[in-house]
């Protein structure tokens, strides 16, 4: 079970988690300063970054080889910033939903309704489109391994199926599945909402609505659970995992009405 290292502030709902440059950003939902730049060691809040003309913000990304921030738009964008603070942004359409960036310094985006993996430049050009297979039903997140395959989980609140599955390169095969049936036992969920994975291509799935964080081998089998509901006030919604320093940062956001959240660091 991983332990609390550390709290960050409490604040407006966190819709994402990054890191940068040695720095900590948090991603807010509200209209200004959405951005709060925390220091990796000591946990203090640096600095504020706004994103203009952000809209209706879902999730955040970094890539360190570009040295930029990324931002998911769910009305159909996403928004590019660089650490000199030059922004631009594209559109994706489909409802880009989460976002990730794989081996090549490509940005992925988890598109909602059209049950798509983009792939983007980081300018912007698309690259390829992958559908996923037809039982991949509300996919909220992807993950490119360095296999070119995928991580994926989906599921929504009222979907019968909710699950974690590895998928081809291609995006037209199951490999390994975690999951069925929503619920709260070991192999069930409720929302698998976002994901982290390790060096080892070990999974850590944000079990959103049993508020917890579940740890899955290579192969997806259940191996333990790392955050327990205890250890949050609310639900868990995103992930990130700094795997230099074994830390697993979790947005721990009241749902019910959806007015606050903060950021809890594990060891793990």
């Amino acid at each position: 079970m991983g332990q609390v290292v550390h709290t960050l502030l409490d604040g407006e709902p966190v819709l994402g988690i990054a890191s940068l440059a040695g720095e900590i950003y948090v991603l807010r939902d509200k209209e200004r300063d959405q951005v709060e730049v925390y220091d990796v060691i000591t946990y203090r809040l640096q600095r504020c970054l706004t994103v203009s003309d952000a809209g209706e913000l879902a999730d955040m990304t970094s890539c360190e080889h570009c040295r930029c921030l990324y931002f998911a738009n769910f009305s159909e964008c996403v928004h590019r910033l660089d650490l000199h603070g030059a922004a631009t942004k594209w559109a994706v359409s489909g409802r880009p939903c989460a976002l990730s960036v794989n081996a090549e310094h490509n940005l992925l985006a988890t598109c909602l309704e059209v049950r798509k993996i983009k792939e983007f430049s980081s300018h912007g050009d698309l690259l390829r489109e992958l559908t996923l297979p037809d039982d991949v039903v509300n996919p909220w997140h992807a993950i490119e391994l360095t296999s070119g395959q995928f991580i994926v989980c989906h599921g929504g609140l009222v979907d019968a199926v909710q699950r974690v599955r590895k998928i081809t390169a291609d995006g037209r095969h199951i490999v390994h599945s975690h999951g069925g049936q929503p619920g709260s036992d070991t192999g069930q969920y409720d929302v698998p909402r976002h994901l982290a994975v390790d060096n080892n291509e070990f999974v850590f799935v944000a079990d959103c609505n049993n508020r917890r964080v579940t740890l899955l081998s290579p192969t997806l089998h259940y191996v333990r659970q790392v955050v327990s509901s205890d250890k949050l006030n609310g639900y868990v919604s995103r992930l990130y995992l700094d795997v230099q320093r074994r830390r697993l940062y979790a947005a721990d956001n009241d749902m019910k009405d959806n007015t606050a959240g903060r950021v809890v660091v594990f060891s793990v």
